[in-house]
């Protein structure tokens, strides 16, 4: 993932070209303080959901998928102030080379581990209503930290092409950026290295797109459409709150994240005509993304409750509510496959 700066390069020799989209003054003055108090509201709401879970809630395998889910937002939104200063500074990064590598890459790990764990909450799903007793023997909490794990090192790895990539550059004017360098060798011809290098973007880009929006997609919506429909064959969970929220969960995280990977599909080209239509998409990207990080928990309680009951339940139990009803959901399931075996 990259919002930390809009432009990529590629470097020969001492040579720079640059191709930045910089923030309009208006731009700016409206994007800045939405990712700082996104940071701030997120960061408290995010970190409540994971005391709770942590703390206060039966460790199941429910409950292990939808805390890391929500540590992944925590984690990005962490990254949010950096970012958010940059901007302010138009681009200039004054953290260093390895904070500009780390914020990058973390920024990248969220996105993957968002979608990763939205697709195992639905794969989960998918067989605990349509395998309830293989479910029942198979579904615990270790082997749900097996495949979590599994999920956290792919995002790691999936991230560390960001990571070796980004890299900080001092500018003739003094003013340093944090930006792509896909140039992997500093000596050739000008044209082959140019070449290699958008070839790498592009591998980057496609890459990035596949595994962190176009298969998770397939995933979660064939889950989803085979649930549903078992559910309506049998007729038999009373409460569809366990798939609201998962619906839920789903749609934020999309809506939030194509934005971003039609602005990075624009960067692709060099065309500058599209300059004004990459800074919209990039303005519309810093506004899905930060209502990812700072909304998404909140929707899940909102739908796991109705809106006048939240206000008469505490805490703990709107966190019960929500995500523990799966269990009650669960023994029914199992119970009424068993009688019919």
């Amino acid at each position: 993932m990259n919002l930390i700066n809009s432009s990529d390069y590629l470097i020969h020799n001492a040579t720079l070209g640059r191709n930045s989209t910089l923030f309009p003054e208006p731009a700016k003055m409206f994007a800045v303080p939405l990712l700082f108090t996104s940071f701030l509201v997120g960061t408290i709401i995010n970190g409540l959901y994971l005391w709770v879970l942590r703390f206060k809630m039966k460790r199941t395998v429910n409950i292990l998928l939808f805390f890391h889910l929500i540590l992944s937002y925590f984690m990005s939104a962490f990254t949010l102030p950096f970012v958010a200063t940059s901007y302010l500074q138009d681009n200039h990064w004054r953290f260093g080379i390895v904070m500009c590598k780390v914020v990058n890459s973390t920024l990248s790990l969220g996105m993957f581990t968002s979608v990763f764990f939205l697709s195992a909450i639905s794969v989960d799903r998918y067989l605990l209503v349509l395998y309830p007793v293989w479910s029942q023997l198979h579904r615990t909490p270790r082997n749900a930290s097996i495949i979590i794990l599994g999920i956290w090192i792919s995002a790691m790895a999936l991230s560390m092409p960001y990571l070796f990539f980004r890299v900080t550059h001092e500018n003739d004017d003094k003013t340093v950026t944090c930006q792509n360098n896909y140039v992997v060798f500093t000596k050739g011809e000008h044209e082959k290295m140019e070449t290699l290098s958008k070839k790498i973007h592009l591998a980057c880009f496609i890459g990035r797109f596949l595994v962190g929006f176009l298969l998770p997609f397939f995933i979660i919506t064939f889950c989803y459409e085979r649930i549903n429909n078992k559910v309506k064959e049998r007729s038999r969970i009373k409460s569809n709150k366990p798939f609201r929220v998962m619906v839920t969960a789903i749609i934020s995280f999309f809506v939030c994240w194509m934005p971003y990977h039609i602005y990075k599909g624009l960067r692709l080209t060099s065309d500058q005509s599209q300059s004004h239509l990459s800074l919209l998409f990039l303005i519309l990207t810093l506004i899905t993304t930060s209502f990812n990080a700072l909304f998404s928990p909140t929707l899940y309680l909102f739908t796991g409750e109705d809106f006048k009951k939240i206000f008469k339940k505490s805490i703990i139990a709107l966190f019960e509510s929500t995500f523990n009803e799966d269990s009650s959901a669960e023994r029914t399931q199992n119970i009424n496959s068993e009688a019919d075996i």
